[in-house]
């Protein structure tokens, strides 16, 4: 397989393929993964060309990034992108048998996190990332779901992401959401140049083009496409009646439409998680996606998903029969 170009990310210099992967399931995500598998996940996501790695300390109370780090010891440094983020310290505890499955990850609570977007707390999150990953520098570094934490944000690790890029120890920094209002604000009123927004830019949300997207472009921020299935309901060609979307149960009117997508792909032999992957990288402004996956199988199927483009007359007549607006056309192919 040929992987796609590598694009821009960021405004630093960073460029990778523009499909990432989102390493939370390698926190045991919802479920352990086998000892004998986990090793399996990145080299299958190396294999099918993927360059940039996300991850953050939440997943797996830091598992996932020792993990990912182990994973990626030996590839040289320069052939890889990764980013990871801040707001949650881990701070330790004795487990006393408990596990996290709670914040849906199995993995014994020997972790609590804090809330922390301060300075102090941002610098600290950062070298706790650098020990886990084992890594000397972190390219990208993302601002994660400070939804209930705006004012802190903007005024403690804004400035922080700011002064540590202009140090070297980072190349680019932003937010990782899964809403957009907010992290059209932070375009707005930081000097950030990557955003990352979950779940908002799909083949059924299609929300953050209206606010997130604009200024983006006029500001030469890079956005990140993550969650492109929904969490799960774009992910198969034949979506079930059980579906999730956005980890909930699926609406019966969600699972038709998503169905009917399916059936146009098929007229042009393309399937759904085609769709779902190819149609945010048609936005402006988006850069790159982020997909996850829990097995060697699921990366070598996901990065497989911009191989072959769908055709334009397959976007031409999802417009027409009205499942995605016309004032958010795409703008310009994979």
């Amino acid at each position: 397989m040929i992987s796609p170009a590598p694009v821009r990310i960021g405004r630093g210099g960073l460029s990778a393929p523009p499909i990432g992967y989102g390493a939370a399931a390698l926190g045991n995500l919802y479920s352990a993964l086998a000892e004998d598998a986990w090793p399996e996940v990145v080299p299958a996501a190396w294999a099918g060309g993927v360059r940039y790695f996300d991850v953050a300390p939440h997943y797996g109370l830091g598992l996932a990034e020792r993990r990912l780090g182990e994973s990626l010891r030996g590839v040289p440094r320069e052939e890889y992108i990764v980013s990871t983020k801040v707001g949650r310290l881990l701070e330790p505890q004795d487990a006393r048998g408990r596990d996290d499955l709670a914040n849906l990850f199995d993995v014994p609570a020997d972790h609590r996190r804090v809330r922390d977007y301060s300075r102090d707390g941002v610098r600290r999150s950062i070298d706790d990332s650098l020990t886990r990953l084992g890594l000397d520098r972190i390219d990208l570094v993302l601002v994660h779901d400070p939804d209930d934490f705006e004012t802190e944000a903007l005024e403690g690790a804004f400035p922080a992401l700011s002064e540590l890029r202009a140090e070297g120890v980072i190349t680019s920094f932003g937010a990782g959401m899964n809403q957009s209002p907010m992290l059209a604000r932070f375009v707005r009123e930081t000097d950030a140049d990557v955003m990352m927004v979950a779940g908002r830019l799909t083949l059924l949300d299609q929300s953050a083009a209206d606010d997130l997207l604009p200024i983006a472009e006029e500001r030469n921020v890079s956005v990140l496409a993550a969650a492109v299935f929904n969490s799960g309901i774009l992910a198969t060609d034949a979506p079930a009646e059980s579906s999730t979307f956005d980890y909930g149960p699926a609406a019966g009117a969600l699972v038709t439409k998503a169905r009917t997508m399916a059936a146009i792909a098929r007229r042009y032999d393309r399937t759904l998680p085609e769709l779902a992957a190819q149609y945010p990288l048609r936005l402006p402004a988006v850069a790159a996606i982020v997909v996850g996956g829990a097995s060697a199988q699921h990366l070598a199927r996901n990065s497989r998903l911009l191989e072959r483009p769908v055709p334009e007359e397959t976007w031409v007549q999802l417009r027409e029969e009205g499942l995605l607006p016309l004032d958010r056309a795409p703008a310009r192919q994979p």
